[in-house]
């Protein structure tokens, strides 16, 4: 056996999921941000995996984060979905954070939708707005690529240029004006957390051209686009971001906002999966 600890334990990992999945073969799986878990409901003929179940997989600790894998049929595909995710904040590394990436990559995964709630910078846009990720800022000041193991899964070095598929983009652009949903489209920002962005914070990375921010998901593209997934990321703008308007984020608004837009976010999501 490679002396590899990571690897080994992602084979481990995967053979354990493998395992509960039942037969079923996954290729697009779904990670459900912050009040945004309720999609998983809709999966049918499903199977349930809580992360605490898979070795050497860490369990979320977040509020509204039930912390499980679910496996079954959306829109007539067979998906894999987190119901909730793994943060910095809750004091896992990096490469912890992306394990459940790689895990997925390694049982057939080759397509992840991920999404989040966000606070919008950006004055154009509208708390319930969706934003369609362009392109991401890592100010987490991590990467799930440092040391020696990633590079055995993959190789270290490469490009994250078009790191949120610019077709797949379209496609959820294209759905959304069908449906009558309307979408913005924009930059990026993510952090480490778990304390909201200070109003001097947000004045510079306005400056940067950031137009959303949150504390997940670009610890998981980079693994993602590591090991050559295509993704889409979607955000659900629950708050302005601190001293935008005046705001002052609370975690209580972004639930009550994530509620009030569920019905068109499970349909936006449901249908770009269908059409995949």
């Amino acid at each position: 056996m490679s002396d590899n600890i990571l690897k080994n334990q992602l084979a481990e990992a995967a053979q354990v999921l493998a395992s509960r999945l039942e037969g079923r073969s996954p290729e697009i799986a779904i990670i459900l941000g912050s009040g945004l878990g309720p999609l998983a409901e809709q999966v049918e003929d499903a199977v349930y995996v809580p992360f605490g179940e898979i070795p050497h997989m860490k369990c979320s600790t977040a509020t509204y984060h039930v912390g499980r894998f679910v496996c079954g049929m959306l829109a007539g595909k067979c998906v894999l979905v987190m119901q909730g995710r793994l943060h910095g904040y809750e004091g896992n590394s990096a490469q912890e954070v992306a394990f459940p990436v790689w895990l997925m990559h390694l049982v057939g995964v080759r397509t992840l939708v991920t999404t989040n709630a966000a606070g919008a910078i950006n004055e154009t846009y509208r708390v319930g707005d969706f934003c369609i990720m362009s392109d991401h800022i890592n100010f987490t000041g991590r990467n799930p690529i440092v040391g020696t193991e990633p590079n055995e899964i993959a190789f270290r070095f490469f490009s994250m240029k078009d790191a949120y598929d610019p077709e797949l983009r379209a496609l959820a652009r294209s759905i959304a004006e069908r449906e009558g949903i309307p979408v913005q489209e924009g930059v990026y920002l993510g952090l480490l957390g778990p304390s909201f962005e200070t109003p001097a914070e947000i004045l510079a990375f306005r400056a940067w051209g950031a137009d959303t921010v949150a504390m997940s998901v670009v610890e998981e593209v980079i693994a993602a686009r590591h090991v050559g997934m295509r993704v889409l990321g979607m955000s659900l703008c629950s708050n302005m971001a601190c001293g935008i308007e005046g705001a002052s984020p609370s975690d209580e608004e972004v639930f009550e906002v994530a509620q009030r837009r569920q019905p068109d976010f499970c349909k936006l999501v449901t249908e770009i999966v269908r059409e995949m």
